[in-house]
């Protein structure tokens, strides 16, 4: 027995006093009606209802059950309404995790933004550079770069990301501009200690074949703000994002080398648990981020943007 349905077809009939009117009501057959309220009766051990050719009344055990059903089938009719106004609007805490870099330098500042236009939105930000299992984790949302491995997360992209070899000018006056990436054999490399080949860097043949060049240098470390840091210092040579360092690249404090022969093919992605009905919360952060950064972001210099768009 389908006991929801078996209530709302024993309410109805009371409210009617017509299993014909009813059903007609419950948009169901009169005698799907009968069967329900005839369940229900022998589910309970009790009559409802006293029927005879002219008339159908309550028993007065059916009065006190309809009484307190009632009342149930109100209360989850509101439990309803509520629920539909929670999931209309985003709202509630939304727990996001970020790359370090990105998270500090992009996404903190644009959170103000957000949490003015969304005002029931409570966020807790959690910046790692580590690759962190939302489920497990607890997270509603999850900022990536790169491959995304399969998996049953659903990904939006957010932004392109785009990759630069640079130094500082003084770095190079010193020790020569590569033009080629095998010359950064002669080179201090800056390596990010985060990335799964720490001592080779991936570029694109002229005929557009991808290959890993063996780096070294004395310098590495697991955070690119670092290595922006020691770049900048003139220490050694850096592949870093634009989002890390495009206003250095703007500023002429940093220049960059070897653009022809990196591959701009990564992006920064949005990936959050599949869920045929997704959270208004989620929903709203990832258009959010869409539209903050978008296919052209803010953070690259306009010249690499139209060398690489």
């Amino acid at each position: 027995m389908d006991r929801f349905a078996a209530l709302e077809a024993f309410v109805r009939v009371a409210e009617t006093q017509s299993f014909s009117e009813a059903a007609r009501r419950l948009r169901i057959s009169k005698s799907a009606v009968s069967r329900s309220v005839g369940a229900l009766e022998t589910e309970l051990g009790a009559r409802l209802f006293n029927r005879t050719t002219r008339s159908l009344n309550l028993t007065e055990a059916g009065r006190g059950y309809l009484e307190r059903v009632t009342r149930i089938l109100a209360d989850l009719e509101d439990a309803d309404r509520a629920l539909g106004r929670l999931q209309a609007r985003p709202r509630g805490r939304l727990q996001v995790s970020a790359p370090m870099s990105f998270g500090f330098l992009h996404l903190a500042p644009a959170l103000p933004e957000f949490l003015a236009r969304f005002p029931e939105v409570d966020v807790e930000m959690a910046l790692s550079d580590r690759f962190v299992d939302l489920v497990d984790d607890g997270f509603d949302v999850a900022l990536r770069i790169g491959a995304l491995p399969d998996s049953s997360l659903v990904a939006r992209r957010i932004a392109p990301i785009r990759l630069t070899l640079c130094a500082s000018p003084d770095y190079f006056g010193r020790r020569g501009t590569p033009q080629a990436p095998d010359e950064l054999k002669a080179h201090e490399c800056l390596r990010n200690r985060t990335v799964a080949r720490v001592e080779e860097w991936r570029f694109v043949d002229p005929d557009g074949k991808p290959r890993l060049v063996p780096v070294s240098g004395r310098v590495g470390a697991n955070n690119g703000d670092a290595l922006r840091a020691m770049a900048l210092a003139g220490v050694g040579v850096a592949l870093l994002p634009t989002f890390i360092v495009g206003p250095d690249l703007s500023a002429g404090a940093l220049v960059p080398a070897l653009d022809r022969f990196l591959a701009q093919d990564l992006a920064m992605s949005a990936v959050y648990p599949h869920s045929r009905h997704l959270s208004p919360k989620v929903r709203a952060f990832v258009d959010f981020l869409v539209e903050r950064f978008g296919r052209r972001p803010y953070w690259d210099p306009v010249d690499r943007v139209d060398e690489t768009a």
